[in-house]
């Protein structure tokens, strides 16, 4: 296995529902099973689904969804909304009408909310049960630090916004690195969503429609690096310089490990950099960040 493969497998949460892509159920959830067909399967993470769209992902996916002895279940982040405790209800039957032949043809483990104080993150993860991973997104415009270590507090795991359809939805770079750093800190594993479809930080346009209007994006072949040499020694400051690091050439990945600048990375750092740090990152399209790698030849 490649270095970079080592730093992507199972990395890209697949959110075609959410914008800018927005589709459909149907059309999302036969794209997510083609992707897992497809040569770079590898790389593909979990379908994300609000809460209040559970049933109809379970209609939709109904005629797709592999043998339920397959060792390959479908997996699925579920988004809490503005109720979690009604949410969480609603999803424990999900998991008790698939749970019959022991993990089933899915599995809804994992669950992502929000909050922004100490309070509102206890609140929140004292009401996830055991059998879920539960993420908490918190704003990261202050220090995070002390939500992160709430969040540590209840076994649960921490996720970031790095961007959306407007320019003013990225964060900046000193913040995330901050993020970043409180997490690795903490020893609080991380997602991130948004903004992400593509691998190296430049100017993209913020949605698919022909007249958007462009904005400069976190990559998340930046992000997936930058987490990795953190949690391996390298200062805030030069974070900062990975996070925005625009040239292609700079970073380069073989079978052994990945250098930047003439500081490299064997492949057991990172390894450790996705267990204990970055665990994914949520796109709404899988083709466009795989094509995006093989058009800088990476694959």
């Amino acid at each position: 296995m490649s270095a970079l493969q080592t730093l992507l497998r199972g990395s890209i949460d697949y959110a075609g529902l959410f914008p800018p892509a927005g589709l459909g159920m149907a059309a999302a959830v036969a794209n997510y099973a083609s992707y897992r067909d497809a040569d770079h399967a590898w790389a593909l993470g979990r379908f994300v689904a609000p809460a209040s769209r559970v049933a109809e992902f379970e209609s939709a996916a109904g005629g797709l969804l592999p043998p339920s002895a397959s060792p390959s279940p479908w997996r699925v982040a579920v988004l809490l909304g503005a109720d979690p405790t009604a949410d969480l209800h609603s999803l424990g039957e999900f998991t008790c009408r698939h749970a019959a032949d022991g993990e089933g043809a899915v599995s809804a483990d994992v669950v992502e909310g929000k909050a922004d104080s100490v309070e509102a993150v206890e609140r929140l993860l004292g009401q996830v049960p055991p059998y879920l991973q539960a993420y908490v997104e918190v704003p990261i415009g202050r220090d995070p630090a002390p939500l992160v270590a709430a969040i540590r507090r209840a076994a649960g795991r921490a996720k970031v916004r790095t961007g959306g359809i407007t320019a003013d939805a990225f964060p900046a770079a000193a913040d995330l690195v901050r993020f970043i750093r409180a997490c690795l800190s903490a020893e609080v594993p991380f997602k991130a969503t948004a903004g992400l479809h593509h691998p190296l930080r430049a100017d993209y346009r913020l949605t698919y429609e022909p007249d958007s209007a462009c904005g400069t994006m976190f990559g998340f072949l930046n992000v997936f690096l930058t987490t990795a040499f953190m949690a391996a020694g390298l200062d805030d400051r030069q974070a900062g310089l990975l996070l925005e690091e625009r040239d292609r050439d700079s970073i380069r990945f073989d079978d052994s490990g990945v250098e930047w600048k003439g500081r490299r990375l064997g492949l057991d750092a990172i390894r450790r950099s996705r267990e204990a740090g970055i665990v994914s990152f949520g796109s709404c399209s899988f083709t466009e960040p795989i094509g995006d790698l093989e058009s800088l030849g990476l694959l």
